[in-house]
């Protein structure tokens, strides 16, 4: 009798081990299946490269241009979503250098599903990768990007329901974005536009704009013209974007935010603006729009700073030594010796060339400033917007 129930205790735990065994096995597949499933949207939402091709041009004045991307059907096939306010970092390779540059998203996010991406180009003055642009992207030319990156986007959880755009020259490329986002429903808030211009001739997107604004409600455009010589429309302002011109289009007695881009003289004078204000410093987003230029002109920049410095850089088991110009970043200086660089934002944001200082000084501007307090611990900078104040010796990873 005893063995009787022994033998049946013992295929009842046979059987309990059985079970066991095929609802692990049965969950395992699941997981795989789960684990599957979120590393192809991952793949999907952000992959290391693009691969696209110019579908067309549309010329905006002498100098700017806009580039419509496609994927190229082969390597890639669906193009990466994103947030307005995104940018993509360009990858191409001028006489045999590897270069990067973060263009602003000025199409809408919806668009992206449709299977294109729009980028500005403002042709810069003695810019070396706007004008290899100008001069070689044409209608079928294959084109590599990264995936949508940056923070200059939206963030209901952060940013005020009524948003203050003020937008410099070509800086009017990510609201642009965010207008349409607005418009298609994909984006819910405010948006009041001062756009700064010498002219109406000046103006990117005057008729995409004016229809945007006809089409939403939530969407105010504001031309703001500093040639004292031209007649502004009624609707629009003269002069310059400053403290009382926002103060007079933004909602009283209720938060709102500010969100500005454009060129670095435009930085320089509204942080100064911006003060005057009292805003909570939330509410303040800057987008960085490119390279960082004559350091020298800030107010906390050292005297007596050498013009030429050298810079000594090891590059996983290379290293190089090369002449540099304390006016120049760290990044330039080495990309124009031949020296490839991780990059993407160039503004110091993304930290994609996070790198080491092993020995000298730099000058990092304060508009720049992203390093955490581990950085600062541990010699780490940006070689994008660190500028040599000594000689240098310095670690990078390699180009990706």
């Amino acid at each position: 009798m005893a063995d009787n129930f022994k033998s049946l205790k013992a295929k009842k735990f046979l059987s309990m081990l059985s079970d066991r065994q095929a609802r692990f096995e049965s969950g395992k597949a699941e997981l795989t299946e789960i684990s599957d499933n979120a590393m192809a949207l991952a793949k999907a939402l952000h992959p290391k490269r693009q691969y696209l091709k110019i579908e067309s041009i549309t010329e905006r004045g002498e100098d700017c241009r806009s580039y419509t991307l496609v994927p190229d059907g082969e390597r890639t096939e669906k193009l990466a979503y994103f947030s307005a306010g995104k940018y993509l970092t360009v990858f191409e390779t001028i006489e045999g250098m590897p270069v990067t540059r973060a263009y602003s998203i000025s199409s809408s996010p919806a668009e992206a599903l449709e299977g294109k991406y729009v980028l500005t180009v403002k042709l810069v003055e003695g810019g070396l990768v706007s004008r290899f642009i100008f001069d070689n992207w044409e209608i079928g030319r294959a084109v590599e990007v990264s995936a949508p990156s940056g923070n200059f986007e939206y963030q209901p959880l952060r940013d005020a329901e009524k948003v203050i755009c003020v937008a410099g020259g070509s800086g009017i490329t990510p609201f642009i974005s965010m207008a349409k986002a607005i418009c298609d429903g994909d984006e819910d808030f405010e948006l009041t536009l001062l756009y700064g211009s010498r002219n109406y001739k000046t103006v990117l997107f005057a008729q995409e704009l004016a229809e945007l604004e006809k089409k939403c409600d939530k969407i105010k455009v504001i031309n703001v013209i500093s040639d004292s010589k031209v007649r502004v429309k009624k609707a629009d302002e003269k002069g310059f974007i400053t403290a009382e011109l926002i103060k007079k289009h933004a909602p009283e007695n209720e938060p709102y935010s500010v969100f500005i881009c454009g060129p670095q003289q435009m930085y320089d004078f509204l942080d100064g603006e911006l003060g005057k204000l009292n805003i909570e410093k939330k509410y303040i987003r800057h987008e960085m729009f490119g390279e960082f230029r004559n350091p020298a002109s800030q107010e906390d920049y050292p005297a007596g700073v050498p013009e030429k410095v050298t810079v000594k850089v090891k590059v996983q088991d290379k290293t190089y030594t090369v002449e540099g110009n304390s006016a120049d970043s760290l990044m330039q200086t080495l990309e124009k010796n031949g020296i490839a660089v991780p990059a993407r934002c160039r503004s110091g944001e993304c930290g994609f060339c996070h790198s080491h200082l092993l020995s000298g000084k730099v000058y990092v501007p304060k508009s720049m400033e992203y390093r955490r307090l581990a950085d600062y611990k541990f010699g780490c900078i940006h070689p994008c917007c660190s500028f040599p104040l000594t000689d240098i010796e310095m670690e990078v990873p390699a180009a990706k």
